[in-house]
Formats: C-alpha cells, sequence, structure tokens
C-alpha cells in the first residue's frame, strides 16, 4: 500500500498543472476574441437595418401625395357643348416641403399633367397657375399652407372640343417628387358655360 501512495506521489510530482497567470491570459484571449466577433456581428446588423429604414422611407416618400385636389374640378366652355379648360386647385398635403409649381411656355414644367379621353392621350399638356388667398413662400412655389388654382387647356383633337356631353376624360398631375393624382370625371348632357364636375 505504501509503495502505491510512494509511486502515486511521484507521478504527481512529474506532472505540471495550469497556473492562474496561464488561466487569466486564457480566459482574457477568450473574452476578446468573444467581443470581436460580437462588435463585428452588431456592426452587421446596424448597417442592414439602417439601409432597409432607408429603403422603407424612401418608399413612403415616393407612395405618398405632396399635393391633394381641393374642392370641385370645374369644366369652361366658351362654346357649349365644347370644353376649353379645366380648372381645380392643388393644396400641399406635406407640412414641411414645397412643391415647385414653376409652368413655362414652353411645357418644361416640374409639375406634368397629362391629358386623356376615349379618343387621345397627350402628355404634358399646356396649363397655367393661379395663387389663392396670401403668398406664404416663393412666388412659383406651392409651400404648406397655399393652394393654387390650376387651369389645365384641352389639347387639340380631344373628344371634349367637339361634344362634351357624356365624355369622360382623365388628368394625371405628376409632382416631381411623390405620388401623382388621377383626376377622372364626366360631363353632364346638357353641358355649360361653367360645369361643377364635383
Amino acid at each position: 500500500m505504501f509503495k502505491f501512495i510512494n509511486g502515486f506521489k511521484k507521478f504527481n510530482r512529474s506532472q505540471k498543472g495550469i497556473t492562474g497567470l496561464e488561466t487569466a491570459i486564457i480566459l482574457i484571449a477568450f473574452v476578446t476574441v468573444a467581443s470581436v466577433l460580437a462588435y463585428s456581428v452588431l456592426s452587421a446588423g446596424i448597417f442592414s437595418s439602417e439601409k432597409g429604414k432607408a429603403a422603407v422611407y424612401s418608399g413612403l416618400a415616393q407612395a405618398q401625395s405632396s399635393m391633394q385636389i381641393r374642392g370641385s374640378v370645374v369644366a369652361n366652355s366658351t362654346t357649349p357643348p365644347a370644353v376649353d379648360t379645366i380648372t381645380f386647385s392643388l393644396a400641399s398635403v406635406l407640412g414641411d416641403e414645397s412643391v415647385d409649381m414653376t409652368d413655362t411656355a414652353d411645357g418644361n414644367n416640374n409639375v406634368v399633367i397629362n391629358y386623356m379621353d376615349q379618343d387621345i392621350s397627350v402628355q404634358n399638356v399646356g396649363w397655367t397657375k393661379e395663387l389663392l388667398g396670401t403668398e406664404r413662400g416663393g412666388e412659383d412655389m406651392l409651400d404648406p399652407g397655399e393652394t393654387m388654382m390650376v387651369t389645365v387647356t384641352v389639347p387639340e383633337g380631344a373628344v371634349l372640343l367637339t361634344d362634351g356631353a357624356y365624355a369622360t376624360f382623365t388628368l394625371q398631375v405628376i409632382p416631381p417628387k411623390g405620388a401623382a393624382i388621377t383626376i377622372q370625371r364626366t360631363l353632364p348632357a346638357s353641358v355649360l358655360d361653367v360645369n361643377d364636375l364635383h
């Protein structure tokens, strides 16, 4: 028995254990590697979530309208039943952004208005604007709190210029930013000088 115990003691003496310092070094190395890995994973996650958020905001900006129709759409006729112009009012929807409503004689407008009926489709028709009420910002800008009356000239070849009775037309107002506004109306059976199309 004593031989066995003495032999075990000799066996124990020849083995070296891990000291506290070596354990601390290994622990620090593991913690450092884990920290670097966690930082990399978090950075990648934050970057991808920021990209996702930017994509969502960009989609919302394109989906929501920057303008809205305020009031009625009016068809004006100098020689009934032909309709010469269509008038409606636009107001800003966004509380902090203005819409450039510059209208030029050559049709190089920031806001594009397209006309369609059962006979023709015309892109970028002629239109003019008139500010209603008090001007809050730039002369050609539709600022928050402002309303502008837009008068669209009915293009040549439109069914409204020949016989407007029961004719259906569509106007598409495309601002430089935001969703387009579609206005579709049908004229009454008897076309007057001024026709409120609601």
